[in-house]
């Protein structure tokens, strides 16, 4: 049987590359006006004037020409295939000052791809935060070989009143010391709320579930129904029975789910519902709607169930699962890379989010374009790739093991552009840090055959053990999908099989990349400080793009917010000694009456029993 499972896809794919065909879009992102909560209507990123956004469906072998023109006018943009491996293609990845130049305001950019994959997948801006303003869309990728009798896709997410800017701008932010996340204001389910999803009895529904949000994970389950897992982030897994999901921003859940019988001819409709995990926010406001309730129609004429439908939020666990053709745990890694991340104030104020200490900053240069410009002798050295950007140079083949430790009381959902990676080892949540201790008696070992995904969750103060196989040359980003905590910096670069990359990808390279980078006056060829020549000349960074400063020695958040509550009640103070002595001066005209009212006040309050108190009254009234 797990020979058979091996050969139909073979089979399937030179099938579909017989008959591929190349999808074709033209599309202009532009604002429009949507009220997709029903409370709130606002600007948000469009297609050809249309949102929400289309599903892109395709097939294996498929081409997609998608040419995306930035008709937004007052901010860049980018387009990133969340999931999909662009192998061969990495230039068309989509993340700007990563692999591409930003879309400027006017401008246009073609991404052309094949598609040589199976599964669930999305689209969206890959700047700054600005899926969150709509600009975001499912991708489905048919498997032939699995069978059901109707399709639906059901996105997920947080909605926002306010603009990401608007957000960011508020968010990173000195007068936000903490780092506290913007709080959203809804929870949608195909960008909207209380939606309908038709069922058919005894039919085979696949539900193929995206959580496109920019912050908060997601409980859903089915009143009086089961959940057959079948794949996630892309990977088909042995059926797994479960009753509730739980799904992380970045991360996609397919579900088989068998319409019920109509047993005792009620034909009645039950609920669908998804509730936000609360838990990830610092604070919940008593506006915000953490249930979604939605409705699995059987039956036009019954009427929909509108009460909240509570159940056990205990979802299934994701590393439990097995891989449908069952890949083996790969051999003992060649490269470690073990990096830990952590939210900390710099020197201007703001919270940040560093790796090893080091907060990602774009270089003024897209790496892939470092890499392109650079020559063999130098491009294997990771200074030239900057000193805030977290860059880690790759050689091909190799087997990689990546250890995030979690030192934030916070779960964190990462992502890697290019790969699937094996998850070998996911610790529980902690009450202090608790980083990963290769070798520990404590562990279990590690499956024989572990599950596969492109984004996983981190548990508060636990860590992750993570191993690919890099045989996808190219660079590829690795960060939280957390949005906001990538606004802060938590990301890091893997420059992958530079040598190759050099040899195979660079005369591909084209000509519409250079095209955009000179329209936004980006540079394009260089280090991370745009710097070019000599070795010498490469390997000098100065000019280049760098974090703050740290606080000054001993000057701790803690410290910092006392600091602001210090200044706080000082100008509380000052205020109210203001509005306290002024109160009787108000109205008085003459020299002589206004001290002798403060003189008055002065003698009525505990101040002036004081030595200072007194010397300020005796000068001011001259008495003894």
């Amino acid at each position: 049987m797990m020979i058979l499972w091996r050969i139909i896809p073979i089979i399937a794919l030179l099938i579909r590359l017989t008959v591929a065909k190349t999808h074709k879009f033209n599309l202009t992102a532009s604002w429009v006006k949507a009220n997709p909560d029903g409370v709130f209507e606002r600007d948000v990123i469009g297609l050809n004037g249309q949102w929400p956004l289309p599903v892109l469906r395709v097939n294996q072998g498929d081409r997609i020409e998608l040419l995306l023109t930035n008709g937004l006018g007052n901010a860049n943009t980018s387009l990133h295939f969340h999931g999909l491996f662009q192998r061969g293609s990495s230039f068309m990845d989509g993340p700007e000052m990563v692999t591409q130049c930003p879309i400027s305001p006017g401008n246009s950019f073609l991404y052309n791809f094949t598609v040589d994959q199976v599964g669930t997948y999305w689209y969206h801006s890959h700047s700054g935060a600005q899926y969150g303003d709509g600009l975001r869309g499912a991708i489905v990728v048919s498997r032939p070989d699995l069978e059901y009798d109707f399709e639906e896709v059901i996105t997920l997410s947080d909605w926002y009143h306010e603009k990401s800017d608007i957000l960011h701008h508020k968010f990173l932010n000195k007068y936000n010391p903490t780092g506290a996340e913007p709080i959203p204001q809804n929870i949608l389910m195909n960008d909207s709320r209380n939606i309908t999803i038709s069922m058919h009895r005894n039919a085979s529904h696949h539900l193929r579930f995206i959580n496109m949000g920019l912050e908060v994970s997601q409980y859903v389950w089915l009143e009086g129904h089961n959940m057959t897992v079948v794949e996630v982030d892309g990977v088909f897994v042995e059926p797994y029975e479960a009753q509730v999901l739980y799904i992380a921003v970045g991360q996609r859940i397919s579900v088989l789910v068998r319409g019920i019988e109509d047993i005792d001819g009620s034909a009645r409709n039950y609920r669908l519902m998804q509730r936000l995990d609360e838990t990830m926010l610092d604070v919940v406001p008593d506006d915000l709607a953490l249930f979604g309730i939605n409705h699995l129609v059987y039956n036009d004429a019954a009427p929909l169930i509108t009460e909240e439908f509570l159940t056990d939020l205990e979802p299934f666990d994701d590393f439990e699962l097995t891989t449908l053709d069952r890949t083996p745990l790969l051999e003992d890694y060649d490269y470690q890379i073990q990096v830990t991340m952590e939210m900390t104030n710099l020197g201007d104020g703001i919270n940040y989010a560093t790796f090893n200490n080091v907060t990602y900053v774009a270089p003024k240069v897209p790496t892939l374009m470092t890499v392109f410009s650079a020559d063999p002798d130098i491009v294997t050295n990771a200074q030239i790739y900057g000193s805030n950007t977290n860059t880690f140079i790759l050689q091909e083949n190799e087997i990689i093991e990546l250890v995030v430790n979690n030192f934030d009381d916070n779960k964190h959902p990462f992502h890697l552009h290019g790969h699937q990676f094996q998850v070998v080892r996911r610790s529980e949540a902690y009450e202090n840090p608790t980083p990963y201790n290769e070798g520990s008696p404590s562990y279990d070992a590690f499956p024989d055959f572990p599950m596969s995904r492109d984004t996983v969750i981190v548990n508060t103060n636990g860590h992750v053990v993570l191993r690919f196989k890099a045989n996808n040359p190219g660079v590829w980003f690795f960060h939280c999908h957390l949005d906001w905590h990538l606004e802060q910096g938590l990301a890091l670069v893997l420059v992958e099989a530079p040598l190759t990359l050099l040899q195979t990808q660079k005369e591909k390279l084209p000509s519409n990349h250079i095209d955009c980078c000179k329209s936004g006056e980006v540079p394009f060829r260089g280090n991370a400080a745009g710097r070019f020549g000599t070795p010498s000349e490469w390997l000098d960074l100065s000019g280049e793009l760098l974090q703050p400063p740290p606080l000054p020695p001993g000057f701790t958040l803690k410290g910092y917010v006392a600091f602001i509550m210090c200044v706080g009640a000082a100008l509380y103070g000052l205020y109210s000694i203001y509005e306290y002595g002024m109160e009787d001066v108000v109205g008085l005209t003459s020299e002589t009456e206004v001290l002798e009212s403060l003189s008055t006040a002065l003698r009525k309050d505990r101040f002036s029993k004081s030595h200072y108190g007194a010397d300020l009254l005796q000068e001011l009234t001259g008495q003894n």
